[in-house]
């Protein structure tokens, strides 16, 4: 019997291109676990009319934790349009089976590291402050997103429910709005509690704490988003208090995309609700290489699911042309949380070699080698 259950979740898209480097670099580094494949993406949407299916959180629920490649979302409009003829008068609204997935399973905390390594050829050469000649600018960040709460939760409204309208306009801000007219009007809310708030700036500072890192930086709008940025930044004040050898510092999220810009080797950790998590994420991201550069992990109390933040990418399905250093990069955070440290030094030193040395590269690197040859190069320095 293997030592672990690990559910195998390709997705969509590229998503099946780097899972199987994934599985050609976990084979040669003879990682014992049985692999549960299980469905979930578009294809299941347009089929089924559920991007998640049952059948895939049933087999979820017997595994270590999840492996996940890449997934298609789109808007509702389009969704609809694909699904198959027989399902689309039956009212089916598409929902992010990922997103659906961090909820069901409390995945409360998104972690995503940003790290340049020497020799990426992608690396950010700003003129920040302490380079001023440029070359490489020395990159190690990692993001603490809170993963359940926020504008992703999808409580949203087109038409907005009459009572919900009426209420709405009981408050003198609303009159603009109450002008445009109830069926003209579409609703997304924001909706965040303290012990979200609470969860995420603890992960945030109990990782600095335990990683010998000096400073976390809030990300927030708590000017103009009073109430929930408010409620953030109220939290992450207090949290600090607990924390007196860690530098705690706030920014705004439009503030925080130049400065990350200019100075990105001041940074270290920071936390965010949902979306600003995501959006800074991105940007942390370019500033390492891109997203063929970034992992992530979906971490609960019981449960994690892994994986890349890139998108899809349907154009390149099936080509074997994306860099798959993403996919392997969270390949490594899963041997972390798994406590298998040894195995994923190994990993990420020899990411970081086949990165260094420049023989082996994708596409995005400026090479001509595939998804597979990049995971080959990889696998024979890890195994």
């Amino acid at each position: 019997m293997s030592k672990y259950s690990i559910a195998w979740m390709p997705g969509d898209g590229i998503g099946q291109d780097v899972m199987e480097a994934a599985r050609l670099v976990l084979d040669a580094m003879r990682f014992d676990a049985e692999y549960v494949p299980c469905d979930i993406g578009w294809e299941f949407w347009c089929r089924e009319g559920n991007a998640l299916p049952d059948r895939t959180v049933k087999a979820l629920q017997s595994t270590t934790c999840g492996l996940f490649g890449a997934i298609t979302s789109k808007p509702q409009d389009d969704a609809v349009k694909e699904l198959a003829p027989e399902l689309k008068s039956k009212g089916l609204s598409y929902f992010s089976p990922i997103v659906k997935l961090r909820q069901m399973f409390n995945l409360h905390t998104n972690m995503r590291p940003c790290k340049s390594y020497p020799g990426n050829p992608l690396n950010y050469r700003g003129t920040a402050l302490g380079n001023p000649g440029g070359g490489d600018v020395p990159v190690d960040q990692v993001i603490f997103r809170e993963n359940t709460e926020g504008s992703y939760v999808g409580v949203e409204f087109r038409p907005i429910p009459e009572a919900i309208y009426t209420a709405l306009c009981a408050n003198p801000k609303m009159k603009a709005w109450k002008e445009k007219g109830l069926e003209n009007l579409a609703l997304s809310t924001r909706i965040m509690s303290k012990q979200g708030c609470e969860s995420i700036c603890r992960q945030a500072f109990e990782f600095a704490k335990r990683n010998g890192r000096k400073r976390v930086t809030l990300v927030e709008k708590p000017n103009v988003l009073r109430e929930t940025g408010g409620l953030m930044t109220r939290v992450f004040r207090d949290m600090a208090e607990s924390y007196p050898g860690i530098w705690a510092d706030e920014a705004n999220i439009d503030a925080i995309c130049m400065w990350m810009f200019k100075n990105p080797q001041d940074y270290s950790v920071l936390v965010a609700e949902n979306m600003f998590g995501d959006i800074v994420s991105d940007l942390c991201a370019g500033l390492v290489g891109g997203l063929g550069f970034a992992p992530s992990a979906n971490l609960g109390d019981k449960y994690a699911v892994f994986e890349p933040t890139h998108g899809s990418a349907p154009k390149y399905a099936g080509q074997y042309k994306v860099n798959p250093i993403a996919m392997l990069l969270t390949v490594k955070m899963m041997f972390d949380w798994l406590g298998e440290n040894e195995r994923a030094t190994r990993l990420e030193a020899a990411i970081a070699r086949v990165i260094r040395e420049g023989k082996v590269r994708t596409y995005d690197m400026g090479g001509k080698d595939t998804t597979l040859d990049v995971a080959k190069a990889i696998a024979a320095y890890a195994a």
